[in-house]
């Protein structure tokens, strides 16, 4: 949303682009503020960025097969002191996930004589 918005400022403004979309004008102001300078953003969002490239190192490093479980396991062998939950919702934020193993569970056969 925040690159929409960018890409269209120069045409029609960001006040009333934001307003359209539903969002606060500040909203944007903030994020790019953040965007120029790092230090601006959060405590949680720092942790996050740094907790992210700690859990990218531990997915890469098994060969993209450990799931949520044994990557929060190497995080915490390898001394980052890291909740589970936490790692779970930022691997679904990073869109990353472990190799499933064995086959889908069928519980009903479709009727093939009709």
């Amino acid at each position: 949303m925040i690159a929409f918005i960018d890409d269209h400022r120069d045409v029609f403004g960001v006040g009333p682009v934001c307003q359209v979309l539903g969002i606060a004008s500040s909203t944007f102001y903030a994020f790019k503020a953040v965007e120029r300078d790092p230090a601006l953003a959060s405590e949680r969002a720092r942790q996050a960025r740094l907790d992210m490239a700690a859990i990218r190192q531990a997915f890469d490093g098994s060969g993209g097969r450990y799931g949520v479980r044994k990557v929060w396991h190497q995080l915490r062998r390898s001394g980052h002191d890291i909740a589970r939950c936490t790692v779970e919702r930022l691997m679904k934020t990073m869109r990353i996930q472990g190799v499933v193993r064995g086959r889908k569970v069928i519980t009903t056969n479709p009727d093939t004589a009709q």
